[in-house]
């Protein structure tokens, strides 16, 4: 365990037993939670970590981020010519030309505490949360938002209007994951800590989260959760329990996600339907 981790768990526990809050935090306290930030830009301690072939959250890592709320006063800052309130300010960008990574003015903003690796390119208007990590090479897109703790991977591809999910809460649970090599397009949403595999390409508009079930045409099996990797995936929508209404003519239809291997371009529509029905 580091000396940081220590701190952090150590804070954790007297915030926990309600020995310290926002009031009562001294220099010692604030010394550690900037130092815990610091790390997390660096890229030196990360809210989620594969192990094993799986994903799985740095409990201590969320801990202290939750800390930075919980044990910072609600102060004015200025954007932009804007004033907003918050606890954190933004991050510092001025050091990201020197790894080759570029954030277009105009909106672009990316919060304390997030990794922002090299060779990036962040296109306004775009937000990246706290605890985020965008890896090297890759494109956040226009009115993109990663959220806090999301895990994007090396020379990933967001498409504009994409949403990332964050989950801070609960400790113990994994953010969503986007490994590296992924293509997703414009519109998607990937949430409640979906991983989508390394290497895969998305179609546009297509919505990834636990509830919605993954159709894995190559290995024949119904996933939640996750999308393997090398698989190239689509929305499709298949007949919902809910039938025939009063409310509507024919039957209510609910979203599904089809995967088939990158070297199928497409399905005829009747493939599909016979793959969905099987």
């Amino acid at each position: 365990m580091s000396a940081l981790e220590t701190e952090i768990d150590e804070l954790w526990e007297r915030k926990q037993n309600g020995e310290i809050d926002a009031e009562t935090a001294g220099e010692d306290a604030y010394a550690t939670l900037d130092a815990f930030l610091d790390a997390l830009e660096a890229g030196e301690i990360r809210a989620a970590e594969k192990s094993g072939g799986e994903w799985e959250a740095n409990e201590w890592v969320k801990q202290g981020i939750l800390l930075n709320f919980g044990l910072r006063a609600t102060e004015p800052r200025e954007y932009g010519g804007v004033t907003y309130n918050d606890v954190l300010p933004l991050a510092d960008s001025s050091e990201y030309g020197d790894r080759g990574s570029r954030n277009t003015p105009d909106g672009t903003v990316v919060r304390r505490g997030a990794n922002i690796g090299s060779d990036c390119i962040l296109m306004s208007p775009a937000f990246v949360n706290i605890g985020a990590r965008i890896g090297d090479g890759t494109l956040v897109d226009s009115c993109d938002t990663v959220g806090s703790c999301a895990q994007i991977g090396d020379n990933v591809k967001l498409g504009a209007n994409t949403l990332i999910g964050g989950v801070l809460e609960p400790v113990e649970d994994a953010p969503v994951i986007v490994e590296d090599n992924v293509s997703l397009g414009a519109g998607c949403r990937v949430t409640s800590g979906f991983v989508v595999g390394e290497n895969s390409v998305v179609g546009e508009n297509t919505l990834l989260t636990p509830r919605i079930p993954v159709y894995d045409l190559v290995e024949d099996e119904v996933l939640y959760g996750e999308l393997p990797a090398d698989r190239r995936a689509f929305t499709r929508f298949v007949e919902s329990s809910v039938s025939d209404h009063d409310l509507f003519d024919g039957g209510a239809y609910k979203p599904a996600v089809v995967a088939t291997d990158l070297e199928t371009e497409t399905l005829e529509a009747t493939e599909r339907e016979d793959a969905l029905r099987e």
